[in-house]
């Protein structure tokens, strides 16, 4: 969902493998000799900062945060019944990395929805447990911020929404 927008200080936006930041600054800077315009953008939660170069923007995937009917469309997922994969949990393991790092809502949520399930069985392996989480950390900051809540209230949201116990 690549746009061609320009965007401001002070806004929320979404970067696909880091999720939810705000855009500090813009700013000019000059790398051997040529001129960059880039955005500083600030993921407090993970303390970490990223100057993306503006004409790199759109081709990043560098988004506004998701609307209320796409948000909506994420969290109906969750009430979906979980695909069953009958990969190799490698290759399972890269396409839910590829979900979440798309950025798009709904991906993450399957993502979400189908680790929970796996979560709720005896045992489920760190890696699972540890893409399951940053899932869920990635919905619910968009969540939180679209809604106006903080992180703990999005994350018990989507938690409502899955069926039975999360891990």
């Amino acid at each position: 969902m690549a746009q061609n927008k320009t965007f401001s200080q002070g806004e929320t936006v979404v970067y696909p493998t880091h999720g939810v930041g705000i855009i500090k600054a813009v700013e000019s800077q000059e790398i051997s000799g040529f001129k960059l315009d880039v955005y500083v953008i600030s993921f407090d939660e993970d303390r970490m900062t990223l100057r993306l170069p503006v004409a790199k923007a759109a081709t990043s995937g560098l988004r506004t945060l998701c609307s209320k009917e796409e948000l909506n469309k994420a969290l109906n997922a969750l009430k979906t019944p979980g695909k069953t994969h009958k990969i190799a949990w490698a290759k399972k393991m890269q396409e839910f990395e590829g979900k979440i790092n798309s950025g798009e809502p709904k991906a993450i949520a399957e993502v979400v929805r189908d680790l929970h399930k796996s979560t709720s069985q005896p045992d489920p392996s760190y890696s699972e447990k540890q893409l399951f989480k940053e899932a869920l950390t990635r919905l619910a900051r968009e969540v939180a911020a679209i809604e106006k809540v903080g992180e703990d209230d999005a994350v018990g949201k989507i938690e409502d929404l899955l069926p039975g116990e999360a891990a």
